[in-house]
Order: C-alpha cells, then sequence, then structure tokens
C-alpha cells in the first residue's frame, strides 16, 4: 500500500548486514567525492593551461585552478556531503537498536537526519561540540602520557596523539549515533552523555583498537598500493608532461622563485612517483572513508551503544566531565 514503509523483519541484524544495508550511503558519498577530485584535477589542469599558454608560467595556473577547485567542492560539499555520513551512522543506529532497517534505507536516513537537525547549521554545531568535547578529553589523556615519558615524553605524547586521534574520530562518530538514539532528548543533553560514555568506558571501548588499525593498516597497504600503481601506469605514457614540469621548476630554482631543496623535483621520475603517490593516498582515502571505514564503524558503534543501554548517566557524571574539559562545561551550562 503507498505511503507504508516495509521493513527487514529479521530481529537483532549482525554487524555484516547493517553493513551491506547502509552500502547506498558509501556508493553515493564514492560517487560524491570522485565527482569532487575530478572537478579539483580539470580545473588544476585548466588553469595550468590557460597560465603556461598566456605566460608561460603553468605552475602557477595550476596552483590557482587546484585552489579555486578545492574552494567550490568545500562549499557545495557543506550543504550536500554531510548527509552521507549522517545518514549512514542514522541508520546504523536504528539498525543496532531495534535489530531491523526500512526498505528505503536512504530516504529514511535523509528523514531522520533532517528531523533531528532542522538546518545544516543545527547539524554542524551539534558535530563540532562533539569534536571540541572529544578532542579536549583525548588532549588531556595525551597530556598524561607526556608527564609518564619522563625525559621521551614528547615522543610518548605524539605516538599517544595519533592513537587517541584516531579512536577521537570513531568515537565522535559513536556520539552522533547515540544522539540519534536518544530522538527524545535535545542534542545538547544526548551529546553531554555520549561523552560520558566515553570517558565511563574507555576499556570496553578500547577492545576495537585492534579492528580499527589492523583493518586500516590492510587497506592503506592494498588499496593505496594498488592505486599507486595504477597512477604510476598512467604517469609513465605521458613523459612529455613530466619532462616539461620538470624543466619548469628547474628554471624557477635558477631564477630563485623557488628553493634549491626542491631539487628533486627537477628529476622526471621523482615527480612521476610524487603524483603517483599522492593519488594512491587520495584514493585510499576516498575508498577507505567510503567503505572500509563504515564497515569498522558499524562493530565500534555497536559497543559504544551497547555499553551505554545499560548505564544510569546522573548529574554527577556531567559534573565529573565539567572539571575535565572546558567545553563540556560549556555545554553542559547552556543544556
Amino acid at each position: 500500500m503507498h505511503g507504508i514503509i516495509k521493513v527487514i523483519t529479521k530481529e537483532n541484524m549482525n554487524n555484516k548486514e547493517i553493513y551491506k544495508k547502509t552500502i547506498t550511503f558509501s556508493i553515493r558519498r564514492l560517487l560524491w567525492d570522485t565527482g569532487s577530485l575530478i572537478v579539483i584535477a580539470l580545473l588544476a589542469a585548466v588553469g595550468f593551461l590557460v597560465a603556461d599558454k598566456l605566460s608561460a608560467n603553468g605552475l602557477i595556473g595550476l596552483a590557482i585552478g587546484l585552489i579555486v577547485g578545492i574552494i567550490i567542492v568545500a562549499i557545495v560539499s557543506h550543504f550536500v556531503s554531510y548527509m552521507f555520513k549522517a545518514g549512514q551512522i542514522a541508520m546504523m543506529t536504528e539498525g543496532i537498536t531495534k535489530g531491523k532497517l526500512p526498505e528505503d534505507v536512504y530516504g529514511a536516513g535523509k528523514k531522520i537526519v533532517k528531523e533531528r537537525f532542522l538546518t545544516v547549521a543545527a547539524y554542524y554545531a551539534v558535530t563540532r561540540v562533539i569534536k571540541g568535547v572529544f578532542n579536549q578529553l583525548g588532549n588531556a589523556i595525551t597530556s598524561v602520557g607526556r608527564a609518564v615519558g619522563g625525559d621521551n615524553g614528547g615522543a610518548v605524547g605524539s605516538a599517544i596523539s595519533g592513537v587517541i586521534q584516531t579512536i577521537v574520530a570513531y568515537l565522535c562518530d559513536c556520539c552522533l549515533g547515540w544522539v540519534f538514539y536518544r530522538k527524545d532528548e535535545k542534542a545538547g543533553k544526548a551529546t553531554m552523555e555520549g561523552a560520558v560514555l566515553f570517558f565511563k568506558h574507555g576499556k570496553t571501548l578500547a577492545k576495537n583498537l585492534g579492528r580499527v588499525f589492523g583493518i586500516s593498516l590492510i587497506s592503506f597497504v592494498l588499496i593505496g598500493g594498488v592505486f599507486f600503481g595504477i597512477f604510476y601506469l598512467i604517469t609513465m605514457a605521458m613523459p612529455g608532461v613530466f619532462d616539461d614540469l620538470a624543466k619548469a621548476i628547474a628554471e624557477m630554482i635558477a631564477s630563485g622563485e623557488a628553493e634549491e631543496g626542491a631539487n628533486f623535483l627537477t628529476n622526471p621520475q621523482n615527480l612521476m612517483l610524487i603524483v603517483s603517490g599522492i593519488g594512491g593516498v587520495c584514493m585510499w582515502g576516498v575508498i577507505h572513508s567510503a567503505f572500509v571505514r563504515p564497515f569498522i564503524l558499524v562493530g565500534v558503534l555497536r559497543n559504544y551503544i551497547e555499553s551505554g543501554k545499560e548505564e544510569n548517566i546522573t548529574e554527577a557524571d556531567f559534573d565529573e566531565l565539567d572539571k575535565k574539559s572546558a567545553k563540556f562545561k560549556k555545554l553542559h551550562a547552556e543544556a
């Protein structure tokens, strides 16, 4: 019948089933990111060709085209791409907490996001608060590592910081999932609850570390390596472009427009390797973010929400975090 939303009737969906049902967001995000990269690359290429023809200084034109492309994509993405991530997290949360998902997962995800955040600005306001609170809590842990590390405190702190930032990125998404789960609470209150869960259940959530870093490393080696090879084959098919680019860099160094430390860029082979490496890393970032990261996130999000469902969060918990994060204290005062 028209107007009735069909749902999967199987209860207690596992992580793989939830991932497969919400992959539509990943596909749309991949198409969007790929299109964005193409737009940036085309504008950079146009800038290079126009500037090279008009003033024989293609590098400046390339830089201008690149900057213009990034600005345009960033502005448009601000109003479009957030829906892919937020909608996917909303549907993952529903699959975990209800054990079923609507047949039109994408449509339902968009609807939930728009109901929870009436405007784009409201969404970004909440996510900024989440990141601010979690980063501040993460920095506090990092500072402890520096103190414990003694003479090697800087290295210890940096190592811990890298790990913490990776964890925080996932926990920010988990906190957003908690905001969707606690739909009857104000977003600010739900955000505070999410921060408390991070602080009180750190050991439980740490069980995901192996999964997060192990899968991410494999993803980087396999996806990044494959695309590095593909881009290198492409660069080898157009040696003239890199010969010209290397000569232009050499002329800039000779005229003092560039530092002598850039001498290695005057070798076309080195330029091919650098471009291939950048291309490989960019494509890994796009594919990992769209497909691999959501696969990891389902498991992390499940642990996060299940730990929260068993927790009785009180005002005393909020007061305790007030002492550890100025951003949290501000949020608490405004909630």
